[in-house]
């Protein structure tokens, strides 16, 4: 096995999607995200909340909810409300509201959410770097409350360092990659002694989680990688995003067929706990995959209709495979 490529060499050739994160509002997010088939917050949901309701047994108090990277809210608004992912998307992308202002948008979302039963048992606290992304996500009531900044290389200020001190579980659906371990450490510095926040991860194959995973060691965290399913977050946005992947792939020494080769970007989950809840609850225990077990993009089928990546044949080589995607 060769050693794995930097965060910074593979972020070089994926997809940049910096101006989505910019808007003032989510619709320009979920039209590109939707044209690639994105669907990792709809995966991720379920075990968010097997995670949510395990945490809630051991304590009284809501479960405080920390989303790194949390962009819009959008895996904050399917752990407050009883909504799924399509319902989200196909509003943002209704024609009906494209014509609407961001302000416009803003107060219909207030509306919307308010009308949703909510999960009184969970507080969602966003944090992301992008500003426009974090207030829009507090103001429309996906989240509780939200936290625009860059841990990789900024101190909370006192305010911030105080609600993040009150976390039960973070959780990432994306943002390993772009975060490092570095974040891990403030976040480690901020949580109350002998209470360590549980950690679920959601990270693309390509990117290593060992530098994180020593991080979580020294918070008494040990981590185990859910073992039999994968999760797809999307289709790849062009030939060189995907040959990039599957390069980086198989230099951590993974098989990348019927995974990244199929033209899918897939991650593997990983959450990090206390011995002692390990023993008593082992992942793979607590947390169960409905469907998709070994078959990943059987997970979600209804989110992933139209997708073009399924069923393409696993002997065939990146550029063919592309192809057949229609990629560029």
């Amino acid at each position: 096995m060769q050693r794995p490529l930097s965060f910074s060499v593979i972020n070089h050739d994926k997809a940049n999607f910096d101006d989505i994160y910019i808007a003032k509002d989510p619709r320009q997010y979920f039209r590109v995200l939707g044209q690639l088939d994105y669907i990792i917050p709809h995966l991720a949901q379920p075990i968010i909340e097997q995670l949510i309701l395990a945490r809630a047994k051991r304590q009284r108090e809501p479960v405080t909810v920390l989303d790194l990277g949390c962009s819009y809210g959008v895996n904050g608004a399917l752990m407050k409300y009883r909504l799924n992912y399509d319902t989200l998307r196909e509003r943002y992308t209704s024609p009906a509201l494209q014509g609407l202002t961001s302000d416009e948008i803003l107060s219909l979302d207030r509306a919307f959410y308010r009308a949703w039963p909510k999960n009184l048992n969970v507080q969602v606290i966003g944090l992301d770097v992008s500003e426009p992304a974090v207030r829009y996500a507090e103001a429309s009531g996906a989240i509780d409350c939200g936290i625009a900044l860059n841990l990789e290389t900024t101190e909370p200020t006192r305010e911030q360092a105080g609600l993040l001190a009150d976390v039960d579980l973070i959780v990432s659906t994306g943002c390993v990659g772009y975060v490092t371990s570095r974040t891990f450490q403030r976040l480690a510095r901020l949580a109350h002694k002998g209470r360590p926040a549980w950690v679920a991860s959601f990270v693309l194959r390509m990117f290593a989680y060992d530098d994180i995973i020593e991080t979580l060691m020294s918070q008494n965290l040990e981590t185990e990688r859910f073992d039999g399913a994968t999760f797809i977050q999307r289709r790849f946005a062009s030939v060189s995003e995907m040959e990039a992947a599957v390069r980086a792939v198989e230099m951590r020494g993974l098989d990348t067929r019927g995974y990244e080769s199929d033209g899918l970007l897939h991650a593997d989950l990983y959450v990090s706990r206390p011995e002692e809840e390990i023993e008593r609850m082992p992942l793979q225990q607590m947390v169960h995959v409905v469907s998709g077990v070994n078959k990943p993009w059987r997970i979600g089928m209804n989110a992933l209709r139209g997708a073009r990546a399924i069923g393409v044949d696993r002997r065939k080589n990146a550029h063919t495979a592309a192809a057949e995607l229609g990629l560029r």
